[in-house]
């Protein structure tokens, strides 16, 4: 980040008016900061902002010390809105001015952004269906336990998609869960998925309603799949992009979604997985943001996040502060295809592991390699010989061998 510097002296004649201090944006900023700083006794200077283009950001007067602007968060009070280059103005309020003026320093901080990991719940419900809270409820409990973004998939409703608050960041994304008796697929992305009614009563009407929403643009993920109430039962394996590995608390039905999610990947099939909490009220042991989806994204744009779940560049985890997975191999990453023949030089890391727990490396036919957690953390190097994929699991070991999930990676993939 780069900092500007501007020491301004406001004379005690300004006192009782207001007037603006210019200063240069560059291109390429995501957002930028404005610190005021000044001797406090006997004086009073009042700070707001407008941009390049003469538009009017905001006013804090003397509450803030310093306020941010940009176009995924903004201070309380300012507008969230990209930041373009030109000569912006720091509008000074000269309230109080002490004898012989007051001298106050100006530190403006670009922020140029760049990829980051986010993460965020890609399935909770609001009361627009079967959900208890509204969604600016759901947006501070999101924020609150700390995410990055939120995606609300109410059973076949998509009408809040519509009117979508901008929470200053939070990234909403809208979502459509399509709910039928033999299945429920979230559509990420876009506002309106289908036309006409959800309703579809054979293989072929499911098969067109997905159709129409992957050709408008929705990531389709197939929710729960082996739930014991609304397990996925249609005959078809080629209809969504991701599979929700992780819904609510771990569990059974977590655990038989991840095997079959591996048996997909098995067969050859190159869906993502992804997890949610699938929250709809407050009681019971449901929560939002519990598990995560870790996401290696461009931006904090919704566009940006779902492109890069749409690439597979991202992990499950049990929240925020769970277990971080990293894995790479010949320059690539989770979701990345690796050529040239074996062997392959695969690294695996992991931290904040509890007390315990093992990273597993998962092959295309069996367990390539399984570490235990140093100091909180793993970090290792292994060979892998043949084509297929790898991904991670992270977990406590159980007695016969298997591993109760923390946290679960997408593949890299090895061959042609």
């Amino acid at each position: 980040m780069e900092k500007l510097v501007i020491d301004h002296l406001v004379d005690k004649s300004r006192e009782g008016s207001y007037y603006s201090v210019p200063f240069c944006v560059p291109e390429g900023v995501r957002s930028l900061t404005v610190r005021c700083s000044y001797p406090k006794q006997g004086s009073v200077i009042d700070l707001g902002l407008e941009d390049g283009q003469g538009q009017f950001l905001g006013w804090s007067g003397s509450s803030r010390e310093y306020v941010t602007v940009g176009e995924f968060d903004a201070t309380p009070g300012y507008l969230m809105e990209p930041v373009r280059a030109g000569t912006w103005h720091i509008l000074v309020g000269a309230y109080h001015v002490r004898e012989g003026g007051v001298q106050v320093r100006y530190e403006v901080t670009f922020d140029a952004g760049g990829k980051a990991w986010l993460f965020g719940d890609l399935h909770v419900h609001s009361d627009a269906s079967d959900g208890q809270h509204d969604i600016p409820t759901l947006a501070r409990m999101a924020k609150k336990e700390g995410l990055d973004f939120l995606a609300v998939t109410n059973h076949n409703n998509y009408s809040e998609n519509f009117f979508l608050p901008r929470v200053p960041g939070l990234t909403l994304i809208p979502g459509t869960e399509w709910t039928h008796y033999r299945g429920h697929m979230n559509f990420l992305g876009i506002q309106k998925p289908f036309t006409g009614s959800f309703v579809a009563n054979d293989l072929e009407g499911m098969r067109a309603i997905t159709r129409q929403a992957r050709e408008r643009g929705a990531l389709i993920s197939a929710n729960h799949p082996r739930c014991n109430v609304c397990p996925y039962l249609w005959e078809d394996e080629d209809s969504f992009q991701l599979v929700e590995v992780w819904n609510g608390p771990m569990r059974k039905i977590n655990r038989d979604g991840i095997a079959w999610w591996t048996e997909l990947l098995r067969k050859g099939k190159k869906v993502w997985a992804v997890g949610g909490s699938d929250f709809h009220r407050d009681r019971g042991p449901v929560r939002v943001g519990n598990p995560v989806t870790a996401v290696y994204s461009d931006s904090p744009s919704a566009k940006d996040i779902l492109s890069a779940v749409a690439r597979g560049r991202c992990y499950v985890t049990s929240g925020v502060r769970g277990i971080r997975l990293g894995m790479t191999c010949g320059g690539e990453t989770f979701g990345g295809t690796v050529t040239g023949g074996a062997p392959y030089v695969l690294e695996v890391s992991a931290q904040r592991m509890p007390l315990g727990t093992v990273l597993q490396v998962v092959g295309s036919s069996s367990e390539l390699a399984r570490f235990r957690a140093k100091g909180g953390s793993v970090r290792e190097t292994l060979e892998v010989s043949g084509e297929g994929f790898a991904y991670l699991l992270a977990g406590v070991p159980l007695r016969n061998g298997e591993i109760w999930p923390l946290a679960v990676s997408n593949p890299i993939f090895f061959g042609e």
